[in-house]
């Protein structure tokens, strides 16, 4: 009995962390897709930024799993990108922000949804939004964010992800991590 619940165990944990490996692959590809249109070009390279657990810790967003890129090329530079995840109804989705050199939100995306409903939050449309969106910004939901219809959770979700972001970048700006 024993040795069939330790088989099955080690089935799911191999089944897990080979849909991670795929889901990660995934969601980089897309990442860089997102960064090549953005810039123009296929001429960049990305060095994950390592934040400390005391000053991950100390802000809301969640930092460490190598979901926050330092974008360059031979000039220097161009930008930043940070990977996230938020909770819907009842999965998660993945999401991307660009930032320019100044901390500037320049591009916000939703790479994966998972949910039946909701998805509208993914529209370029409602997206738009968050661009232009700097260190000293808030994001509030209800209020500068509209609400859509039919995706209230998936808003608020993304709403609030994104304050946060703002909100940690700049405590970790201020302390000089990045």
């Amino acid at each position: 009995m024993k040795i069939k619940m330790l088989g099955t165990l080690l089935v799911i944990v191999a089944f897990t962390l080979t849909s991670f490996t795929d889901h990660s692959k995934k969601i980089e590809k897309k990442v860089n897709k997102e960064i090549t249109n953005h810039f123009g070009t296929e001429e960049f390279s990305t060095e994950v930024i390592h934040i400390s657990e005391a000053d991950n810790n100390s802000v809301k967003s969640e930092f460490g799993k190598k979901n926050l890129l330092k974008i360059t090329n031979a000039d220097g530079i161009m930008g930043y990108a940070y990977i996230g995840n938020a909770p819907s109804k009842t999965a998660t989705f993945d999401y991307l922000v660009i930032f320019d050199t100044e901390y500037t939100i320049t591009i916000s995306k939703v790479l994966i949804y998972r949910e039946e409903y909701g998805g509208e939050i993914g529209s370029k449309r409602w997206l738009k939004q968050f661009i232009g969106k700097t260190l000293n910004d808030e994001v509030v939901f209800p209020g500068n964010i509209d609400a859509i219809s039919g995706a209230t959770i998936s808003v608020r979700s993304m709403s609030m992800a994104l304050g946060n972001l703002l909100e940690s970048v700049k405590i970790l700006h201020q302390k000089e991590a990045i």
